[in-house]
């Protein structure tokens, strides 16, 4: 039983700079999965609430397609090292964006649950009064406590 071989990344490169679309297509698709785990796992988790990794995939892809061009006549970087840099260079730029940006913070998104248990409530409440040694002090303990 032989199977159909996949053509390597090497042939697919070279099928692309021959003018081959479906070359080119099976050359980005192929490193879709790889490049979202690793834009997953770097993603920043504020980031994460606005911008699906896919999205920054997707982009990446974009990019990578109008630069393959260019790519294929120098060869700068074996090609899959060369799609990661511009996967990050797109998280990066989200980053900036969306992050560090002063407008619409995702910070201000964010959102903190600073409510505490009862019992620690009433732990804390215990610690700041505590200290009050007056007799007034200790009414106004007890009635904080209540």
């Amino acid at each position: 039983m032989t199977g159909i071989r996949e053509p390597d990344t090497e042939e697919l490169l070279d099928r692309t700079a021959r003018g081959d679309q479906s070359a080119m297509q099976q050359l980005l698709v192929r490193h879709r999965t790889r490049l979202r785990r690793m834009i997953a796992i770097r993603m920043d988790p504020r980031l994460a609430a606005r911008t699906d990794p896919s999205d920054v995939v997707q982009e990446a892809l974009l990019d990578a397609s109008q630069k393959l061009p260019d790519y294929l006549l120098r060869r700068p970087l074996p090609f899959y090292p060369w799609l990661r840099q511009l996967a990050w260079e797109r998280l990066v730029q989200l980053n900036r964006r969306h992050i560090k940006a002063q407008a619409r913070s995702v910070r201000r998104e964010e959102s903190f649950d600073l409510a505490l248990p009862d019992q620690s409530v009433m732990q804390l409440a215990k610690r700041l009064v505590s200290s009050r040694t007056s007799p007034s002090q200790r009414l106004v303990r007890e009635e904080l406590r209540s």
